[in-house]
């Protein structure tokens, strides 16, 4: 992550909040982060993250989709390995608005970006995720 970027570093700082257990903190560092984006990958991001503070699962729908946009308007590798995350969350929304077609299409489409994940801890709890749905 290029902490040079105010975006990303918002967003760091509002993942830290989450993890402080400060929701209200968290989700005001991701709507800065959001009015300073500057280009697709700062959007993608930061609708990434703002995505998971919502109420409403529409609205948590509205901003994974607005994200995944966001991250196909960018068009190199740069986001290769956020597609995983940001299709599961896609997919995690619709299972939560009962639209369970729709969510194994997403995770379906998920599994085909694994091979661009890390193998760290959260990049197994992705493909672990993933393979639930998709077996």
């Amino acid at each position: 992550m290029d902490l040079g970027n105010p975006v990303l570093k918002l967003c760091q700082d509002g993942m830290r909040a989450e993890a402080d257990g400060q929701p209200a903190d968290a989700r005001r560092l991701f709507e800065q982060a959001w009015a300073r984006r500057t280009d697709d990958y700062d959007a993608c991001v930061a609708a990434h993250y703002l995505a998971r503070q919502q109420d409403d699962p529409r609205e948590t729908l509205r901003w994974n989709r607005d994200a995944l946009r966001h991250a196909e308007a960018v068009g190199d590798a740069s986001v290769a390995a956020l597609y995983p995350s940001l299709l599961v969350s896609v997919a995690m929304a619709y299972e939560r608005l009962g639209e369970s077609d729709a969510a194994r299409e997403a995770f379906e489409h998920a599994a085909e970006h694994l091979p661009a994940l890390p193998a760290d801890a959260y990049g197994q709890h992705l493909r672990t995720t993933i393979a639930d749905r998709t077996t």
